[in-house]
């Protein structure tokens, strides 16, 4: 794999090459904006209207949510790391390393010293990245955490994910009801926003006739979403009818929160591919 700055409407971005793929990370939130695998497709959505600032969270791609899922706490919805600016720190290993060190007084509400790193990793046809987060303070800390996957697909109307049945779910789109999924294949007709737990199969997207497999190590939880008509028309930052073209399944972990003593390190990775 080799690296190249480069930048994406007026943002710092690295771009990653290796075996005939290649991706675009924003240094803004270490957010990747583009994976396209040796056979020229690109899989990840990007909104034509994300906002590129340097201040708003970025819509599409892959969003890093740390120390807090949505609303689930005192700070801004998703937390912070989506909005602040990474280092890169080069290849490391075969993957593409950035980092987010703060000593605990920049984020109000969020005392606690932590380092996160994200590792990104690229082969012809896959991908696989691994959100790594430690405390270098002296007080134990809790978090959730999720990689936030927009993945592009034809039709939303032609797309079902496998590998769900049997989990647990909770229903945010009606209120955070909770439920079981029975169903072998999850399609999408209206808003979909769960938040599946203890998941522990392989997961398949299938659009139409392509399928991309889905895997994942020290997440729990699934996060699926797609806001259906409506709530996209009211979303600034999509187009009326973008809910047609993504789907997000989201590595997370938010149903049972990480608690890390000082000079603990988490891990958790999503594999793509």
């Amino acid at each position: 794999m080799h690296a190249e700055p480069t930048t994406f409407r007026d943002t710092p971005c690295i771009r990653l090459h290796a075996d005939g793929a290649n991706a675009l990370v924003a240094l803004h939130g270490a957010h990747m904006l583009s994976w396209i695998p040796a056979d020229g497709r690109e899989r990840l959505f990007l909104s034509e209207r994300a906002v590129f600032d340097g201040q708003a969270a970025i819509r599409g791609g892959v969003p890093v949510i740390f120390p807090q899922f949505a609303e689930r706490g005192p700070l801004l919805k998703h937390g912070f790391a989506r909005t602040t600016p990474w280092t890169f720190h080069g290849i490391d290993d075969d993957a593409a390393l950035f980092e987010l060190a703060e000593d605990g007084t920049r984020f109000p509400g969020w005392p606690h010293p932590f380092r996160a790193r994200l590792r990104l990793h690229l082969d012809a046809t896959r991908l696989s990245v691994t959100l790594e987060i430690a405390n270098t303070g002296d007080e134990p800390f809790a978090f959730t955490a999720a990689l936030h996957t927009y993945l592009r697909v034809a039709d939303i109307a032609n797309v079902t994910l496998e590998g769900l049945q049997g989990c647990d779910y909770e229903d945010s789109a009606n209120g955070g009801t909770l439920h079981r999924e029975h169903n072998y294949e999850v399609t999408f007709d209206g808003e979909v926003d769960r938040i599946y737990g203890d998941v522990v199969a392989p997961l398949a997207v299938i659009d139409g006739n392509g399928t991309l497999a889905i895997e994942q190590e020290g997440f729990g939880d699934v996060v699926v979403w797609n806001p259906g008509a409506s709530l996209c028309a009211r979303i600034a930052d999509l187009a009326a009818d973008d809910w047609r073209r993504f789907v997000c399944v989201e590595a997370a972990q938010v149903v049972q929160p990480v608690v890390l003593a000082p000079g603990e390190r988490w891990a958790g990775m999503q594999r793509l591919g």
